[in-house]
């Protein structure tokens, strides 16, 4: 554990970020912005002259699939162990290139963009991949205990506490540690990690870790909600519309609301530490950035200042609402439910911001994937693909990104728009005081939708 330590801390050339670019885009992003807020208002407006039963009568229905058994879950999940000891390994043996060594290609492009994409499409995926529930699941059955139960016992005041802190901790190494590409580095921390996890799973039982501990289950727990494929008890599959599971969630506690904030603001922050405004407002010419190293603190601090001053936004804009509803429903009950809102919100700019880096880090993860070990290998067939990077260059690929970015981010606020509506009247019981009561919350909504898209247009550098 402390060599781990040592290998993470010890200095190091810092590399790029997957996502770090530099440019200007000239495009008239002016009719954009305008649009997408005009976008989120109307639709707020529309919701607001339906009929009261219109969510309940058309947005909850569900259309059956066939049934699918959990058999070969912790089979699954013993192989996803064994590809995460290849990985570890290539991090540790193979190429120093972070372009040719599949560890933190796969970790930042296949594992946080585009997995986290598959679960908002179809369902809860992490509960087979993940690497510790098979193993969890063996050494219970030579111990003769449950796999879930513990041998410590979370409070219940914990909540999301753990998850919030171990989620802060992977923003800070992604986006402000000098080099969270390295591979030996980004090894030891994945390989500490792990080792971390399955020993609170062995305490405190694998399903309450998982559940309030383990940030990556929460995390995609918390997106899958968005899926179009639901699970019956009796194990059909289920399709339905988009974000409709998001009505049915129970109110979150404080950690929980912090856990769903967090996710939003860490890659909001993630577009604006790199612009030409936070660089200038810090004293940086963006013109000659001058690394990782040096903005460090700055980093931190403005890290840390997102998630709160959104948390103080998002809990004033509730207050306000709640006010103008005339107070008849809990505060917190109110604030626990309406943060379900800032799912769609937070996977749109998911899909925004790492878009580019997914279209060319894919490529690579492709081609290292094939030969892992950089030894000549071609596993997949895939060793001697030539890598597309211009396919996020030019000004018609810029136009045509930048309207697939813009569309996500203004589809996801009047997604949330209409979700935070559907659980205002859950909320409330009418239509009169669910509007009321969500007019400062979608106002918050139509300024970050604002924020959003001027990320993507200002320019900004690496």
């Amino acid at each position: 554990m402390l060599g781990g330590l040592a290998a993470i801390l010890s200095p190091v050339a810092a590399f790029a970020h997957a996502s770090d670019r530099g440019h200007v885009l000239l495009l008239p992003t002016g009719y954009y912005v305008v649009g997408g807020a005009a976008a989120v208002a109307v639709s707020f407006l529309v919701l607001a002259l339906l009929p009261d039963d219109f969510i309940e009568r058309y947005w909850h229905r569900r259309l059956p699939l066939f049934r699918f058994g959990q058999r070969l879950r912790p089979v699954i999940s013993l192989f996803s162990l064994v590809i995460f000891a290849v990985l570890l390994a290539a991090g540790i043996w193979g190429s120093r290139d972070p372009l040719s060594n599949p560890l933190p290609l796969t970790i930042w492009t296949l594992l946080w963009v585009g997995l986290a994409l598959l679960h908002a499409l179809l369902g809860n995926l992490w509960t087979w991949l993940n690497p510790w529930y098979g193993l969890c699941r063996v050494v219970a059955r030579f111990s003769g205990r449950s796999a879930n139960a513990p041998l410590i016992r979370l409070p219940a005041w914990i909540g999301n506490w753990p998850a919030c802190l171990l989620f802060f901790a992977f923003a800070w190494f992604e986006l402000i540690y000098p080099a969270p590409d390295d591979p030996a580095r980004l090894a030891a921390a994945a390989g500490l990690y792990w080792l971390f996890t399955f020993a609170a799973m062995l305490v405190f039982g694998y399903a309450q870790w998982s559940r309030r501990g383990e940030f990556l289950s929460v995390f995609f727990a918390m997106v899958a909600r968005f899926s179009i494929i639901d699970r019956s008890e009796s194990g059909r599959l289920l399709l339905c519309w988009p974000g409709v599971r998001l009505l049915d969630a129970e109110p979150l506690r404080p950690s929980g609301i912090a856990f769903v904030l967090l996710a939003l603001s860490s890659v909001s922050f993630d577009g604006l530490a790199r612009t030409f405004f936070w660089l200038g407002l810090n004293g940086i010419n963006p013109l000659e950035f001058p690394g990782r190293t040096a903005v460090m603190g700055i980093g931190t601090v403005g890290l840390a200042g997102m998630f709160v001053l959104l948390t103080g936004i998002f809990l004033a804009a509730v207050f306000l609402g709640h006010r103008l509803a005339d107070g008849r429903t809990r505060l917190s009950q109110a604030a626990g439910l309406l943060v379900w809102s800032i799912v769609p919100i937070a996977l749109a700019y998911h899909f925004a911001h790492y878009l580019t880096a997914f279209l060319v880090g894919g490529q690579y993860a492709l081609v290292a994937l094939s030969d892992p070990y950089a030894l000549g290998w071609n596993l997949l067939g895939t060793a001697h693909w030539h890598v597309e990077a211009g396919i996020v260059a030019g000004a018609q690929s810029a136009w045509v990104l930048w309207n697939f970015q813009a569309g996500a981010i203004i589809v996801g606020h009047v997604l949330a728009v209409l979700i935070a509506h559907g659980l205002a009247f859950r909320l409330h019981g009418d239509t009169r005081h669910a509007t009321s009561s969500q007019l400062p919350l979608t106002v918050l909504m139509i300024l970050y939708t604002v924020f959003g898209l001027w990320l993507l247009a200002t320019p900004s550098a690496g």
